[in-house]
């Protein structure tokens, strides 16, 4: 996966201690300078347990001893209930921050791609979340290798062969207590859930799932391409075919969106699957936080074209609202606004 870069570009390893993100910064110290590459890490302390701080040093000290260079220690604050953006659980508000601490180290110590440790079993999990969540192809298809600057070169690999590596290594990882939390999700799902698909469909639960995404995956890129071909002819703007071509990355958003003004009776021509993607696309570029825009906004949005009987308008996440006015649809950012009735 070490291809595409310049001489002497920069690569990081985002890793937390653990046996998939340690095996795959050590992969990187190993790998990169073979491919002409400088390799550095960064570790993110999340502050949500007790000594996390030290914890982080000790992943930077680790690092470090690999010969990765520079080695980054970043802490970010994670948003809790009441935030002002909205809240989606403490899941999804650490990997927010997680994220965004790794894009403002990209791009502060110019590094060209940031390699995550994502393994097949991770992704096994992603699928299974986003089927008890009722979420659509883009969400199912799981995470792609390469993303926006991020590179997943794992996802082939299961988990206890990034422990193997480790032990045949000599590194120690951290095993996160967070990871078998009942509290959270994904712990119950690896802890319960896909060891109880093992045991009563048989083993190759995991690899089926993760090659259920990658199917998915072409599929709703296929879909992402045509629905971008309607938003230019609909008179949207880059921006708004710029955060579709980012599947779950939002745009900079602004007052109003991209895809402001677009006729109600046009968008009803299209097919569901690109008519939702249009909407959607338009919403991240408005400002929605992508992490929080659901299917059940988006059929809030399909509502005002397809089921209008002069109902008030849409709020979306991020203090993003949709209204439909003498028959165009019309995205703001703003404060939530009183309810205006029906125009048309």
């Amino acid at each position: 996966m070490l291809t595409g870069f310049e001489p002497a570009d920069l690569v990081l390893a985002a890793c937390s201690g653990g046996a998939d993100s340690l095996a795959l910064a050590a992969a990187l110290a190993f790998e990169a300078p073979r491919a002409g590459l400088r390799a550095g890490g960064v570790t993110v302390d999340h502050g949500l347990q007790p000594g996390s701080g030290q914890q982080a040093r000790t992943v930077a000290r680790l690092l470090a001893e690999l010969a990765l260079s520079p080695v980054l220690c970043v802490g970010v604050t994670v948003a809790g209930p009441g935030a002002p953006a909205g809240y989606a659980g403490p899941e999804a508000a650490a990997r927010t921050a997680r994220y965004a601490a790794l894009d403002e180290v990209a791009a502060q110590s110019g590094a060209a791609a940031v390699m995550l440790g994502h393994t097949l079993d991770d992704q096994a999990e992603t699928v299974l979340l986003g089927l008890a969540r009722g979420s659509g192809a883009r969400s199912l298809a799981g995470m792609p290798p390469r993303s926006a600057g991020y590179l997943r070169p794992l996802l082939g690999l299961r988990r206890d062969q990034t422990s193997q590596a480790c032990a045949a290594l000599g590194l120690q990882p951290w095993d996160d207590p967070q990871n078998r939390d009942p509290a959270f999700a994904r712990a119950r799902i690896r802890q319960h859930s896909l060891p109880a698909l093992e045991a009563d469909l048989g083993p190759g639960v995991a690899g089926a799932l993760a090659r259920t995404a990658s199917l998915l995956r072409d599929d709703a890129d296929a879909l992402d391409l045509l629905a971008a071909a309607e938003i230019e002819r609909l008179g949207g703007t880059c921006a708004a075919v710029g955060a579709l071509a980012a599947g779950d990355a939002p745009a900079d958003g602004g007052q109003a969106a991209p895809g402001a003004g677009w006729a109600a009776a046009d968008l009803a021509t299209l097919a569901p699957a690109i008519r939702h993607r249009a909407l959607r696309a338009a919403a991240l570029a408005a400002g929605c936080p992508a992490g929080q825009l659901s299917q059940r906004h988006i059929a809030s949005l399909d509502e005002l074209i397809t089921g209008w009987h002069g109902q008030r308008g849409a709020d979306l996440p991020g203090a993003v609202r949709c209204e439909r006015r003498y028959g165009r649809l019309h995205f703001t950012r703003a404060a939530r606004s009183e309810d205006r009735g029906g125009r048309e």
